[in-house]
């Protein structure tokens, strides 16, 4: 018997005011890490494949 998915009517997430550039920085610098952690990885796996081969 499947169960019934409940959706949520949600439209906002937070609050309604507008962020503060230091709200707005750190989101930026942490999507920036977070880029920059997944190409590193990518690299990584890229070079270990290569000496594999």
């Amino acid at each position: 018997m499947k169960t019934k998915k409940v959706e949520l009517d949600v439209d906002f997430i937070g609050g309604q005011t507008s962020l503060t550039k230091e709200e707005e920085k750190a989101i930026s610098d942490f999507i920036k890490k977070n880029k920059s952690k997944k190409i590193k990885r990518s690299s990584i796996k890229t070079k270990t494949a290569k000496q594999l081969i």
